[in-house]
């Protein structure tokens, strides 16, 4: 399901952020709104994808239950990269209730993903052309979900090694986000000794979600 873009999703992702912070905020080395619906005018699932990234020792078992006490689905994941998980929220038996939310849960790393991200938030044209793509996919495998994913893969390459091309003094954004946490009420760069830094919005997405 692809549907346009809601200016709504940013301000449910941040709503989210806050309740997750309350929640698990111990477990939290870095989190971020991620996939296409992060994007501003890019069309998108319906879903709100959200990447955890947590430290080695965070006790995945207590992890769990706290994100089931809020409503989330565990979903473990032997797949995708460690450890394991995702959760969801929002489904029932009878379909959807309310807006549905993803958890990816990852060690700390990185990734590719927040490259792609943010230079689709910087390069509104390859954010369009992007669309115009998943477009095309929807339409020639609507009922093929991993041929779909399979056809952005080049796209996404492409882009991730041309943004990792560029000068070093415009990697900045990216490369200070690594330093720090998300405040959760303002997207900051958080520090738990100096909370008064800040840094940038969000630049993350999921590869396979967005």
């Amino acid at each position: 399901i692809l549907t346009e873009h809601k200016k709504d999703w940013a301000k449910l992702y941040d709503q989210e952020e806050r309740i997750l912070y309350d929640t698990i905020g111990k477990n939290i080395y870095r989190i971020d709104h991620i996939g296409s619906t992060a994007v501003e005018q890019l069309i998108a699932k319906p879903t709100i994808d959200i990447l955890l990234e947590i430290n080695g020792e965070t006790n995945t078992n207590e992890l769990i239950k706290s994100l089931e006490s809020i409503g989330y689905i565990y979903s473990p994941q032997p797949q995708k990269p460690a450890p394991h998980m995702m959760f969801m929220k929002g489904y029932t038996l009878q379909g959807f209730q309310g807006q549905a939310y993803h958890i990816h849960v990852r060690y700390v790393g990185h990734w590719d993903e927040p490259v792609f991200c943010h230079y689709l938030q910087t390069h509104p044209d390859v954010a369009h052309d992007y669309g115009e793509l998943k477009k095309k996919l929807k339409e020639k495998y609507e009922h093929d979900r991993e041929a779909y994913t399979e056809g952005k893969t080049e796209f996404i390459r492409h882009i991730v090694q041309l943004a990792k091309m560029l000068p070093k003094e415009k990697k900045s954004v990216s490369a200070e986000k690594e330093k720090c946490q998300h405040h959760s009420s303002d997207h900051r760069c958080y520090h738990p000794e100096h909370p008064s830094l800040s840094s940038w919005n969000c630049i993350s997405l999921s590869l396979i979600h967005i």
